[in-house]
């Protein structure tokens, strides 16, 4: 009886690079660990941004909120969060959901849906720094 090497059906290139079948899957795991690393500091900071605005006026929430500085954190707490919303409803919908077509119309949607709350978010920030 002889031990026989196990078949792989990875290309050398393959192994080296990483790359799952999918050919994405090392990219979005490591997005997914950055823009989690990336939320601690930018939450902390965003509530502490929505405790000074506690008990404030319209007024003077929009020029806290419309501040240069403010309204860089708030965008990237944003962009960062959506990203790492993305990633993470697309690979539960990826790994539960069944049947290809359904799959895909999820998938289409929690893309447009991250784009829309995205977008939407970006450009109340900005109307209030730029008064758009």
């Amino acid at each position: 009886m002889s031990t026989a090497t196990p078949k792989h059906f990875r290309t050398p290139l393959a192994k080296v690079r990483g790359r799952g079948a999918a050919r994405s899957g090392t990219e979005d795991f490591w997005l997914q660990r950055v823009t989690s690393v990336a939320g601690i500091p930018l939450t902390v900071m965003a509530i502490v941004i929505g405790i000074l605005l506690l008990g404030r006026n319209q007024a003077a929430a929009a020029q806290i909120l419309g501040s240069p500085a403010v309204a860089i954190i708030m965008i990237l707490f944003i962009i960062s969060t959506i990203v790492h919303m993305k990633i993470g409803m697309q690979e539960i919908l990826v790994d539960y959901v069944p049947g290809e077509s359904a799959k895909l119309t999820l998938l289409l949607a929690n893309t447009f849906f991250c784009w829309a709350v995205g977008l939407a978010s970006v450009f109340g920030i900005l109307k209030l720094s730029f008064g758009l």
